[in-house]
């Protein structure tokens, strides 16, 4: 029987199952069977019913068009999408009037409301704001690099932990000015909300961050300045941000930015540590680095796969015919590996932009597409060329094969990046 011919109440061995520990390890080439075999397969993620799943770049570039899609599950036509999926967040712990922060607004609506958030917004994240935001974000990259010794034990630091992680969460801490005493906390929150984990833990993380967001409106409203958050409650502003919308804009932007461009840092680091001939490359020419990050996020970019989109009616997706309600999920790693449009795939070359205009799908596209992909791209360009030119000798620490991963299966992550520095700590 071929996938086409599956039933959403198909037995579950005729499903790809999306919790296969195969396919959570390797989510960039253990797709290939199935990319190879099927335009669309169906398959199934724990605690939700099955659905389409999409791992050609093709098909994947039509679904986040949007024009026969929505990815608001509250108005997803044909089930009670939005209720399953509560069930599933209450299962791991979250608190149901604090969840909803982290689907709401621009990043889980659709059509004009979506369009009325985006506009609110997209100015603050546009490459002109970006780019005069890097002098700040040079600053924060070598002050960080200058403790990096100090947290080093017998020449051994956790890249993630003392590098990666602060930095792009110090940068969102300024850009919506989290007062300095507070910054720790929302730290410590952030990582947990990105980290996998479950249960109670996972609840209080978020329920704090929700907390702290409502505290954060309430100060810029009594005591506006000129960050993003103070501009967006503005009285110019005719159409502003509700409350609720502001806090789930502050949430997710400091999720999204913590679990996007860590990750970006870290992985990039570790595979040009792999790649010593791409590294070389890199180091004999710095211009290359917008490119070397455009590539970087194709080839080992840390979105694995994004929110399921819904049909809005009967449509068909290649040779797919996908009825009105089905769910789809768009699996980017295997589209950003997808030999009908990137020539040789699995190879990393970070001159592969500067020639071509094959647009990979690390930061989606559509109307859908990173709210932050500007900003995450300048701060992984600037942590790594601060990291190439003040730490020369930089190497890992362990063998790669004992690198630990993270298992979750949305997005590629390391726990630690174990690096030792040169004896004199980074250069001055």
């Amino acid at each position: 029987m071929t996938a086409q011919g599956l039933e959403p109440d198909d037995a579950d061995s005729e499903l790809l199952d999306l919790a296969d520990q195969k396919l959570i390890r390797d989510p960039f080439t253990s797709h290939t069977h199935a990319r190879e075999r099927e335009r669309m397969v169906r398959g199934r993620v724990p605690g939700v019913d099955p659905m389409w799943v999409a791992t050609r770049h093709d098909e994947i570039r039509t679904i986040m068009s949007g024009a026969h899609f929505t990815i608001d599950a509250k108005t997803a036509p044909g089930g009670p999408v939005a209720h399953r999926t509560e069930q599933t967040w209450q299962a791991r712990g979250m608190y149901a009037e604090h969840e909803k922060y982290l689907r709401a607004g621009i990043f889980d609506s659709d059509g004009s409301d979506h369009r009325r958030l985006r506009g609110l917004v997209t100015a603050a994240f546009s490459p002109r704001r970006v780019a005069a935001l890097r002098p700040r974000i040079e600053a924060v990259a070598a002050d960080l690099l200058d403790r990096l010794p100090d947290h080093a034990e017998d020449g051994v630091v956790d890249l993630i932990e003392h590098f990666a992680r602060p930095l792009p969460i110090t940068v969102i801490c300024e850009l919506i000015a989290v007062p300095e005493a507070d910054r720790e906390r929302w730290r410590t929150r952030s990582a947990t909300l990105t980290a996998g984990v479950c249960g109670d833990e996972l609840g209080d993380a978020l329920a704090g961050m929700v907390a702290d967001a409502h505290a954060l409106v309430e100060l810029h409203t009594t005591h506006p300045g000129g960050d993003l958050i103070s501009e967006l409650l503005a009285p110019h502003h005719e159409d502003r941000l509700s409350t609720d919308e502001l806090v789930a804009l502050i949430v997710n932007l400091v999720v999204a930015g913590h679990i996007t461009t860590v990750n970006l840092i870290a992985n990039s680091t570790e595979v040009l540590l792999a790649n010593p001939g791409q590294l070389a490359l890199l180091r004999a020419d710095p211009a290359l680095m917008p490119h070397a990050v455009d590539e970087l996020m194709r080839y080992c970019g840390p979105v694995v796969r994004t929110l399921p989109r819904y049909a809005t009616c009967d449509t068909t997706v290649g040779d797919t015919p996908v009825r009105t309600g089905e769910a789809v999920l768009p699996i980017v790693s295997a589209a950003n590996r997808d030999p009908a449009v990137f020539a040789d795939p699995d190879r990393l070359d970070l001159t592969r932009t500067r020639h071509s205009r094959e647009p990979h799908l690390g930061f989606g596209h559509g109307v859908h597409r990173c709210l932050g992909a500007h900003l995450a791209q300048e701060e992984a360009a600037v942590a790594l060329t601060a990291l190439l030119d003040r730490v020369p000798d930089l190497r890992l620490a362990t063998d790669r094969k004992d690198l630990r991963r993270g298992d979750n299966p949305v997005n590629w992550h390391l726990k630690a990046l174990p690096v030792r520095l040169s004896p004199r700590g980074p250069a001055g």
